[in-house]
């Protein structure tokens, strides 16, 4: 059994923990729990015949009274950046915690969640701003904790893409 640890990471009330009950348990609630540091979720699946553990590491959301330590990060295999996209503050907090990201792990696959896809008359993200991250080669997909649409496929196509084999890192 491989094991891989996935962090979740956005903004405050982005979704992370609706989304990471979505996938664990196919649950959804109306109401809003803070998360206060961190909380640990398992699945396990397989994926091209490989039998998976994910450790998914939902942490509390970045705001401006507290920031994602790189502690938290260390050893994951991969991440899921969160976004709602109707706060449209929450895609340049994304974009902070990429960069935190890939300092702290580098070379780590993510995909961001565009999230609240339910939610898309309320939108106040655009399309351009994300076929910008697209062009410089983010995965996104749309998704929503409350329907379930695309929770599935984002957890797959990550555990996927950790699955597969990295180039060697050059030499220094």
């Amino acid at each position: 059994m491989i094991q891989k640890k996935i962090c979740m990471l956005g903004a405050f009330a982005v979704g992370k923990t609706s989304l990471v009950s979505r996938y664990v348990s196919s649950l959804f609630s109306e109401k809003y729990l803070t998360t206060v540091g961190v909380k640990v979720d398992k699945k396990q699946l397989t994926v091209d015949g490989h039998d998976v553990t994910l450790m998914l590491w939902d942490l509390y959301g970045q705001d401006d009274y507290q920031n994602v330590k790189s502690s938290q990060l260390q050893g994951m295999s991969g991440y899921l950046l969160v976004v709602d996209g109707t706060r449209s503050a929450t895609l340049e907090i994304a974009r902070q915690l990429q960069q935190k990201a890939s300092q702290t792990v580098s070379g780590v696959p993510f995909i961001l969640l565009l999230n609240k896809v339910d939610l898309a008359s309320e939108w106040e993200i655009d399309e351009p701003a994300f076929f910008k991250l697209v062009e410089q080669g983010w995965r996104v997909i749309r998704t929503s904790a409350k329907t379930g649409e695309g929770v599935d496929e984002a957890f797959f196509q990550l555990t996927r893409a950790m699955l597969a084999p990295r180039p060697p890192h050059e030499a220094l």
